[in-house]
């Protein structure tokens, strides 16, 4: 036992240690990339609007002047003091563009996982204990659609159907103007702000907005859950154990909720850190199918206006947080399957 309780502080041990250089890789992948595409991005974004010497003299304030190297040291140095710039077209500091948008990408992600979870996981029980059939069939397929069609495509029928036929829905922005300018800001995620504020009209304004952004994201990654519930069903319901439960008179329904269902979750848990990444990428379009104000939207903002600043920034933001998360997910997995410690 001794030695079974002293495996996991040095699992978790070695998977914080290699967050360290998983960082690193990042950050220097993400510095690379940028670099290496053509153009100078000061020109690109106000090339414009400032004489030869403001460019200059702008180029030499950010640094961009300077050698590779260099520039690479100074990027280190900032993200280690949790400084990740300013942007070059509006002059904010990109943590205060994460902080007023993070909140809204926050709300959109989480309720789409919720969404791919309360979805994919009850529809993977069902493909894999009624393997074959019409169900089983029509299931698998609508996972491969649900993954394979891109987000921003199936937003835009989305929009025509429930906002233009049908009248259902708004059909794009996070809320009202006039909900957003009535809530007091408080954690910038509107919906607690709302809860907070004890606004039912608010409340359910944001809800209606929320619905269709979060319904398309969540489908992105429900596929994925589909599957791998579903495969591990079958393994599950083939194993020894099952049959000796059937074989003493255990109920299907029994066997598959106490021993089927509960081993088909732990695949599920090792493959959200992926999710994550997914959702985050499938963000930046859904934000802007939706016009939804979150860090997605913004990042293709600075993107078209080629302020590298910014988008170093907020991808950085990004890596952190997958490889955070990821961290996160192994623990847990550790926690509730002993085998992976060893």
């Amino acid at each position: 036992m001794s030695g079974a309780g002293g495996s996991l502080p040095r699992y978790i041990g070695q998977r914080v240690l290699l967050v360290i250089p998983m960082i690193f890789i990042l950050l220097t992948f993400v510095f690379i990339l940028l670099r290496v595409a053509p153009g100078d991005p000061v020109s690109a974004a106000v090339g414009g609007k400032l004489s030869p010497a403001a460019l200059d003299q702008r180029r030499h304030a950010l640094g961009i002047d300077q050698p590779l190297l260099v520039q690479y040291i100074d990027y280190l140095k900032s993200v280690l003091r949790l400084d990740l710039g300013t942007t070059i077209t509006d002059k904010q500091p990109v943590t205060d563009v994460i902080k007023q948008n993070g909140g809204a990408t926050l709300e959109l992600t989480v309720t789409a996982f919720i969404i791919a979870l309360v979805v994919g996981l009850p529809l993977g029980v069902i493909a894999g204990r009624f393997r074959d059939s019409g169900g089983d069939v029509a299931i698998r397929l609508f996972g491969i659609i649900s993954y394979a069609a891109p987000v921003f495509f199936v937003g835009l029928l989305a929009q025509l159907l429930f906002t233009i036929k049908l009248g259902w829905l708004p059909p794009s922005d996070e809320a009202d103007p006039i909900t957003v300018f009535e809530v007091p800001t408080r954690t910038h995620i509107l919906l607690v702000d709302d809860m907070i504020a004890a606004d039912g009209g608010a409340e359910k304004d944001v809800l209606l907005h929320l619905i269709m952004p979060a319904l398309m994201l969540g489908l992105l990654i429900c596929g994925v859950f589909i599957r791998l519930v579903r495969v591990n069903i079958l393994q599950t319901l083939q194993a020894d154990y099952v049959e000796a439960a059937r074989a003493r008179g255990i109920s299907e329904t029994r066997v598959l909720r106490k021993h089927a269902f509960h081993n088909a979750l732990v695949p599920v848990i090792t493959v959200i850190g992926l999710q994550v990444a997914l959702l985050l990428s499938g963000a930046v379009l859904t934000e802007s199918t939706f016009d939804w104000p979150g860090i997605g939207s913004k990042l293709i903002q600075y993107i078209n206006n080629r302020d590298y600043i910014a988008v170093q920034g907020i991808i950085t933001v990004f890596a952190i947080v997958v490889v955070a998360i990821s961290l996160l997910v192994d623990i847990v997995n550790a926690l509730i399957d002993p085998r992976v410690r060893y």
